[in-house]
């Protein structure tokens, strides 16, 4: 059980430390360059990237049984991934969660949401793909 918290909050430390990296970039060089949307677009190639080869570094350096678990460890990334956008973020950017809402472009905000769920599932699809 320890394991799955501690695979659930480094995922979440990695993916969310190269998110922002990531974010950082498009904020600065492609938003101004082609827009919200085609620069949210163009970087989620590289988050879903980022999401795979975080969930597949850990599932071989922190090996959880049974396989659930890893689900399990998905749900709590991203629980703490929403709770740090929602609170610290929004904070920083001095929006509301309805001005964050209403703010999002509708493609890429759906786009997004898909993301998450990859998010979420990566670990446990590369777990039962594993056995």
């Amino acid at each position: 059980m320890r394991s799955m918290f501690i695979y659930g909050i480094a995922y979440f430390a990695l993916v969310f430390g190269i998110g922002f990296l990531l974010g950082t970039l498009r904020v600065l060089v492609l938003v101004p360059a082609f827009g919200e949307r085609y620069a949210e677009l163009s970087e989620l190639p590289l988050m879903l990237i980022a999401i795979y080869f975080s969930a597949r570094l850990l599932l071989r350096k922190l090996p959880i049984t049974p396989n659930i678990r890893y689900l399990y460890a998905g749900v709590l990334a991203l629980l703490l991934l929403l709770v740090f956008e929602f609170t610290v973020v929004l904070n920083l950017r001095d929006m509301s969660l309805q001005q964050y809402f209403s703010s999002r472009d509708p493609v890429s905000g759906a786009a997004y949401v898909f993301s998450l769920l990859i998010y979420m599932l990566m670990p446990y699809i590369l777990a039962t793909r594993a056995k």
